[in-house]
């Protein structure tokens, strides 16, 4: 299992972040989270093959973590008419705006009745032979969420935002053992975060999402102390293999 962090910026890309993308690999199938850049621009660079990626799912409906789906879902509508990706959404109202801007993209032809495109909730958003995904409601916006997911053996958090690390960490951090936890680390204090990775079972704890301009300082004191877990940050292009 492989995880390819896309873009790792806080809510506005920078010269060297996009916004906030991941791509995790399981044995040649591709699952997206969160497409806040032009993702679909990596899969070619990359030689990825649109055919190959199962699964879209977004954390929230900022534009930060979902502006890709507006030309993700109009090639798939117009291009890649084969292409049976499934792209599930954190707020069902992101759907009809996507079909519109696809049909209006392409004359107004109607949109792919096979296209799978829907809204997830709470609770298991996602499941197949090889991952499963369960949403967890964080306090960020209206339908926000935290993904663990599981593969291979492996467990992996996706904070998604939070409102603060005290007030919505996914206590499911603090009950699981987890391979690896991705934070984001735009909207508090690294110090913050580290008080709540304290209290989890994690192996690894990697930071996105990152304000630099704010934390920088911060986070290369904690960078620099010792903790019970791996910690890091990432940064774009990013590989890791778990």
């Amino acid at each position: 299992m492989r995880l390819i962090f896309v873009g790792t910026s806080h809510g506005v890309p920078e010269k060297d972040r996009r916004c906030s993308s991941y791509i995790l690999e399981i044995d040649g199938s591709y699952y997206i989270i969160d497409m806040g850049t032009q993702t679909i621009e990596d899969l070619c660079r990359r030689e990825i093959a649109i055919e190959n990626v199962r699964l879209v799912i977004c954390t929230h409906p900022h534009g930060d973590h979902t502006d890709g789906l507006v030309s993700f879902v109009n090639l798939l509508n117009w291009y890649y008419k084969q292409v049976q990706t499934k792209i599930l959404v954190p707020d069902e109202r992101l759907i009809p705006l996507l079909k519109e801007w696809a049909q209006i993209s392409s004359n107004g032809k109607p949109f792919r009745k096979d296209l799978f495109l829907s809204a997830f909730s709470a609770g298991v958003a996602y499941e197949d032979k090889q991952l499963r995904i369960t949403a967890i409601p964080t306090q960020h916006c209206v339908n926000s969420y935290a993904f663990l997911m599981e593969a291979e053996g492996k467990k992996l958090l996706f904070t998604g935002d939070l409102c603060r690390p005290d007030v919505d960490f996914p206590a499911v951090a603090f009950e699981t053992e987890l391979d690896l936890i991705v934070c984001e680390l735009a909207h508090f204090s690294p110090n913050a975060c580290v008080a709540a990775f304290d209290r989890t079972k994690a192996k690894r704890v990697l930071h996105t999402h990152i304000n630099e301009g704010r934390w920088r300082d911060a986070l290369s004191a904690q960078l620099n102390r010792p903790h019970p877990y791996e910690y890091g940050a990432a940064y774009d292009g990013l590989e890791i293999e778990l």
